[in-house]
């Protein structure tokens, strides 16, 4: 099945202006063969190479590769950078060792969504965070200038290329050797690869087995790129755009489709449990503590759609109704290869957020009935990425 990408067909061709940042593998994605590309973070973000069903097929049962750099890394150091750090986001960063990451959320005051970067503790005094499509580089820079703390926030060089799949930790051990498979889900570690400086993180956009190379010397992309690619060519290794419908499979959220500034985390549902209760103060603490407390109105769950399978992912939001209200709007669908569904997720009232409500959607393919869903749809306990990388 084709996705939102095949949608381009109909679409107007993105002009590639200097204003739009290349990754060190953007030249390499041209040769594998990239034909569409977004603008993510200010940098082309590879969006079509293959049929997605094709993609979703190979990093089920063998290892793609994806040009992640338009992640973004923003590092902020110096005396006081874990203080600072622990203050932007609601987890807590406290319990956060060196060399381990985290999924987060950098709040607003208002509690509100600024960003959800993974943030990896690289080393004592030093913090990444490799961020969503949205400035919080910029955010954290302005938070900075009235903390006075002793900080500097820059943008390194670190850009991630995503080796993701059921072969992807056979591939990387060709790459550093077997110590690889020591390193722990959501924890990182540095590394060379033929003379290239890189930190592996071991994460993904992708809920399935998988690392994340970050290359460390922007002038060597092309060769990282051919490496990872010779490393994994016994196992039909292939480049791939981001899998959309995996991440929604996994209950993984896309920044402003799913969720944005307005939002809340107790709003969508799997976040609450970023807001960590902690005795420190951090950004939006507050306003999160009595959103706790009162509750919030409406949630984004999960939904499944009858039918045939979807054509493609919504090119906008799709409005919802139920009992002849219009009561929400479908931020993300597809059909699931693996699980036979059409599957996605939905904005509703908190008193229709329980599994099984009732809804009518109008879709650019015409009225769907659907029903709420508990989001992951797969792989709820995270068993498949914290396997034991050696029984795979």
């Amino acid at each position: 099945m084709d996705d939102g990408r095949d949608q381009l067909r109909n679409s107007a061709t993105i002009y590639f202006g200097p204003w739009y940042q290349r990754s060190p593998f953007f030249e390499a994605t041209q040769r594998a063969g990239c034909t569409a590309y977004d603008v993510y973070n200010h940098m082309l973000l590879p969006c079509y190479f293959d049929d997605p069903e094709t993609e979703y097929w190979s990093l089920l049962n063998g290892v793609t590769v994806g040009d992640a750099a338009m992640e973004r890394t923003v590092e902020i150091s110096g005396r006081d950078a874990d203080r600072f750090m622990d203050a932007l986001t609601c987890r807590d960063l406290t319990k956060c060792a060196v060399r381990q990451a985290k999924y987060t959320i950098v709040t607003a005051p208002d509690g509100g969504i600024v960003n959800d970067p993974v943030v990896l503790h690289v080393d004592d005094q030093r913090w990444w965070m490799q961020l969503s499509d949205s400035d919080a580089g910029l955010y954290a820079l302005g938070v900075a200038t009235h903390a006075n703390m002793d900080i500097e926030i820059t943008y390194p060089e670190a850009y991630p290329l995503q080796v993701q799949g059921a072969r992807a930790a056979a591939t990387v051990a060709k790459l550093v050797g077997p110590v690889i498979y020591d390193l722990k889900y959501y924890w990182c570690d540095r590394f060379e690869i033929d003379g290239i400086p890189v930190l592996i993180s071991r994460t993904g956009w992708t809920a399935v087995q998988g690392f994340e190379i970050n290359l460390l010397d922007a002038s060597r992309g092309d060769e990282l790129w051919d490496a990872v690619f010779a490393a994994g060519s016994e196992f039909d290794i292939r480049p791939a755009a981001p899998i959309e419908v995996r991440r929604i499979e996994a209950g993984i959220m896309n920044l402003n489709s799913d969720m944005s500034l307005a939002n809340n985390p107790f709003e969508i549902m799997g976040l609450e449990r970023l807001v960590e209760r902690q005795p420190q103060d951090y950004i939006g603490k507050d306003a999160l503590e009595r959103i706790r407390r009162h509750g919030v109105a409406r949630k984004l769950v999960g939904i499944e759609l009858d039918g045939d399978p979807l054509p493609a992912a919504p090119s906008w939001f799709w409005p919802v109704h139920h009992a002849g209200e219009e009561v929400g709007t479908v931020t993300a669908a597809h059909w699931s290869p693996g699980i036979r569904k059409n599957i996605g997720y939905v904005w509703v009232p908190i008193e229709l957020s329980a599994p099984g409500a009732e809804l009518d959607v109008d879709t650019e393919y015409g009225h769907r009935r659907g029903r709420t869903a508990v989001i992951p749809f797969v792989d709820p306990r995270k068993e498949v990425p914290a396997a034991d990388l050696r029984a795979r």
